[in-house]
């Protein structure tokens, strides 16, 4: 497999350099007469430059493809271009929204959303109309955790708070419980 890999390669490259196309098609495989390693590989669709480095090059390419870890705080509020007065007096309100009153089952109440804090509106003496100069006021963004929240709004050099969400533990109750002797559930109209 590897031979034929150099085979493919030493007779790709004038094809390459002729054409100027990056990338080994299919079709070019087949007709160069490797039909049976083509079934073999992965990705036929594979960079041309991949195919021609070193294997010192392809692991510093693995190598840089993986996760990098900092260890101190990131602030991309400079790399953004959001301006200054967006990012230093705002402060960002973390929370679980209340369900829809035309949803009657649990699903897709979960999720935490990021909203700003309010400001100044002005309401529109024609048509009731009310506006805002803030671009950010009617953002809310979506999250799975509250952690997520937190650390989306600390990279980007926002101030929060959690709200946390008020959950009601219901009463197990039953039907019977209704004309239970205890309770005065008849009212004589006599």
């Amino acid at each position: 497999m590897a031979s034929n890999l150099v085979l493919i390669s030493r007779q790709l490259r004038q094809k390459l350099s002729n054409c100027g196309t990056l990338s080994v098609a299919r079709t070019t495989l087949i007709r160069a007469g490797f039909a049976s390693d083509v079934s073999n590989l992965k990705d036929t669709q594979k960079d041309a430059k991949e195919l021609l480095a070193s294997p010192e090059e392809q692991a510093h390419r693995k190598q840089m493809e993986g996760y990098i870890t900092v260890d101190a705080k990131v602030d991309i509020s400079p790399v953004t271009g959001v301006p200054e007065e967006h990012i230093k007096n705002r402060r960002v309100r973390i929370f679980v929204p209340a369900k829809n009153a035309m949803q009657s089952g649990t699903d897709n109440i979960k999720a935490w959303q990021m909203e700003f804090e309010t400001r100044e509106r002005w309401e529109n003496p024609l048509m009731g109309w009310t506006s805002t100069g803030d671009p950010l006021s009617n953002m809310k963004i979506q999250f799975k955790d509250k952690e997520d929240a937190i650390d989306y709004c600390e990279k980007n050099g926002w101030k929060w708070y959690v709200q946390e969400a008020n959950t009601k533990t219901p009463k197990p109750r039953s039907y019977g419980m209704n004309f239970h002797w205890s309770k005065r559930s008849r009212v004589s109209t006599k």
